[in-house]
């Protein structure tokens, strides 16, 4: 059975490519698949911060700013220069306004939608021909709890989160028949730094807390085992699934 679990979870041989590598989920989700045996490509805008979650780890970083014209043409262009071609790609970009929607502006909105929805999707689409030539890949998207449901100020990242839920079936649609599995996690409230200015209200942290089934908020350790599990063989015939990783707070 231990053998049968090594083989099926395992990422070991496998170059991942994570965008928003240098900090909260992406970062975590980086060193967590690096400790599974996988080599990491982190992508991001600030390299010392990519360099610091890196470390001595096997993998590269390259610092890219996804929004600018063309930035998935450039990205692909770079990694295939250096032979580091993902077979997974993990979305983990991402940002979170947090005005409301009498006071968002398009400059803001657009910014939004343009790199929670659209990079997820540019920049899978540059390596899925790899992963076609392959018969193999997986795509892990970053859904949310506003995928579903309308939080205060979340207008426009809920609006390209509930994207993120359809996007993902999308590609499941499209590119699973040639061996790509697409899934998104979907986290609750977890301490980053898109979550910073909840977590630093002790009140609204215990409020949240409180509306879990479980009782308390995430740990980044919590996504260790559903991303473990989506990145490798265990989850072959599972795609187009939005998974929540959220301590039953959908559930009540």
């Amino acid at each position: 059975m231990d053998k049968l679990n090594e083989t099926l979870f395992t990422v070991a041989g496998k170059t991942v490519l994570v965008t928003g590598g240098g900090s909260g989920l992406g970062a975590f989700m980086a060193t967590a698949l690096s400790d599974a045996g996988a080599r990491v490509v982190l992508v991001g805008r600030r390299l010392d911060r990519l360099q610091q979650t890196l470390g001595d780890r096997d993998g590269a970083c390259i610092a890219l700013d996804l929004t600018a014209d063309n930035a998935s043409a450039e990205l692909f262009h770079q990694v295939a220069n250096e032979n580091d071609l993902p077979d997974i790609v993990i979305n983990a970009a991402g940002i979170n306004p947090r005005i409301h929607a009498d006071d968002i502006d398009e400059s803001s909105w657009v910014g939004s939608v343009h790199l929670n929805l659209n990079v997820p999707f540019l920049v899978a689409q540059k390596f899925v021909p790899y992963m076609k030539a392959q018969s193999w890949g997986r795509i892990i998207n970053i859904a949310s709890l506003q995928s579903s449901r309308a939080f205060e100020n979340g207008i426009s990242y809920g609006a390209a989160k509930g994207g993120v839920a359809q996007l993902t079936r999308a590609m499941a649609e499209a590119w699973s028949k040639y061996g790509i599995t697409a899934n998104a996690l979907a986290p609750g409230f977890f301490p980053t730094e898109l979550t910073a200015p909840l977590f630093a209200k002790p009140e609204i942290a215990a409020k949240l807390a409180a509306a879990t089934a479980i009782g308390r908020n995430g740990i980044m350790e919590d996504m260790r085992g559903p991303l473990l599990f989506l990145a490798s063989d265990a989850s072959a015939y599972v795609t187009g699934q939005s998974i929540a990783v959220d301590g039953g707070f959908t559930a009540k």
